[in-house]
């Protein structure tokens, strides 16, 4: 979920800013970063698991794993995971490695809310099946990531700062999962991230490359390109909100303020491509100027059709916090007894200061040029990572394919659940292995709007025929 950042009004009062989606509370205090230099060394770690009996009918019955995977080399970094088989055949079904946002977010949102094998019963003590899980036709793997999100831990020192931290941590996961699972790692790999995982996926499939079979990345409602996407907020607030429900978000005067205060947040962003210094001001400057003024209209940021139901982050998910921090359940999933659980860590997202207007589809044509597919998606609704400026920055991309890429129409994108195109579920584009997805009706959790879709697009994806 996205991160509550406080920056500062044009009345010098502080406020709350919604970004990417997380929530504030504080499990590790961090003031450090660790350096890296694991390129061109042999991989240590440690990979525990618990035993999949143990878990069986916590959350499915299919077989399934928990535990924790220390980066030796740290001081006590520990990323816990969590592991589904998929429900179908798991020796030829692909695995899906899932990185929920933030920064500082836990991918134990996305395990219940969103596209994972169950859902929290109103009793917030047992759970229900999903029938949309993606662990339908894919075994899928939820991770907690840095260190101090989730049931992840670590020390002070352990703190990371940028996606090279993220991309190191999370190759060295993987390469040991694998080499834990030899039946997983002979199927193709896709890695999925959503919100701030438009900065954590596209980086750790880059540094993944060809060593593992890694098939696919897929980005849902991410912050990408801010360069590219910044831009479009107030367009997003104003003109596609009139277009969209019939009255704009923001008023005539807020949207000119926004659009008059652009090519400074530009200059600023693109300055922090070559000079990081210069990152945390443009990120302060661009956040007020930018999202405050739809922040003041009371609606969600993650979905303009209503208002922010739940302060500070409009979604309440205190479900998964009483599910997860029951003795039982930690008990089962291996989960040291004094660490709580929390949706969001504010400190570490704090930490990615420097790292929030980096651009990070400059990671992408590689990708592409080895034969990896993308597929950026985005529900229409969202504000905070709205689809306008995914949209945006897929156009934009320097690879071989873009002049075909551009060239392609927008085609509308039909499911079982929208078969008709005069309602048809989004609008699809793609070209050599590129796809941009943009799905009606949904805002920043495409999975939690649009289950039955959600689950056709990636089963599609997986298959070569998203549009």
């Amino acid at each position: 979920m996205p991160a509550a950042i406080p920056v500062m009004t044009k009345s010098n009062k502080k406020r709350t800013i919604h970004i990417s989606l997380c929530l504030i509370s504080v499990y590790l205090c961090v003031a450090s970063a660790r350096s890296w230099s694991y390129q061109g060394q042999s991989f240590t770690g440690n990979l525990t698991e618990t035993n999949s009996d143990a878990l069986s009918g916590l959350c499915d019955d299919v077989p399934q794993k928990a535990g924790y995977f220390k980066i030796d080399g740290t001081k006590n970094a520990n990323y816990f995971y969590w592991q589904f088989d998929s429900r179908s055949d798991a020796t030829t079904d692909p695995v899906i490695l899932w990185m929920t946002g933030g920064p500082g977010c836990s991918s134990g949102v996305a395990l219940f809310h969103e596209n994972g094998p169950c859902k929290i019963d109103s009793s917030k003590a047992s759970t229900t099946p999903n029938p949309y899980s993606w662990n339908s036709n894919a075994s899928i793997v939820f991770i907690d990531q840095p260190a101090g999100v989730g049931f992840s831990y670590g020390d002070t020192e352990d703190a990371l700062r940028n996606e090279a931290g993220v991309a190191e941590d999370m190759y060295h996961f993987l390469h040991e999962f694998m080499k834990a699972n030899p039946t997983l790692a002979k199927v193709p790999l896709y890695i999925f991230g959503e919100s701030y995982g438009g900065h954590y996926a596209p980086a750790t499939a880059n540094r993944i490359g060809a060593s593992l079979n890694l098939a696919g990345l897929g980005v849902g409602n991410g912050l990408t390109d801010p360069e590219i996407q910044y831009k479009y907020y107030g367009q997003m607030a104003y003109n596609y909100s009139i277009e969209r429900l019939g009255h704009a978000t923001i008023s005539e005067q807020d949207y000119e303020s926004m659009e008059a205060a652009w090519p400074t947040c530009h200059k600023m962003i693109a300055k922090c491509q070559t000079d990081t210094d210069s990152c945390t001001s443009a990120q302060s400057y661009c956040n007020n100027a930018m999202l405050a003024p739809y922040e003041e209209s009371g609606l969600n940021v993650y979905d303009i059709r209503e208002p922010c139901k739940v302060k500070p982050l409009c979604y309440d998910f205190s479900d998964v916090e009483t599910f997860l921090n029951s003795n039982k359940v930690k008990t089962a999933l291996g989960v040291p007894s004094d660490l709580t659980w929390s949706s969001c860590n504010f400190t570490v997202n704090g930490m990615f200061g420097n790292d929030w207007m980096k651009d990070f589809q400059t990671k992408i044509p590689d990708l592409l040029a080895n034969g990896t597919k993308v597929m950026i998606y985005a529900g229409d609704v969202d504000f905070i990572c709205n689809w306008i400026g995914n949209k945006a920055w897929t156009l934009a991309l320097d690879w071989p394919g873009k002049e075909k890429f551009n060239a392609a129409t927008d085609a509308p994108w039909l499911t079982a659940h929208n078969p008709d195109k005069s309602s048809a579920a989004g609008k699809c584009r793609s070209s050599d292995g590129f796809t941009f997805l943009q799905i009606h009706n949904a805002g920043h959790m495409v999975p939690l709007d649009q289950p039955e879709n959600a689950l056709e697009m990636v089963n599609n994806f997986m298959n070569d025929k998203v549009c």
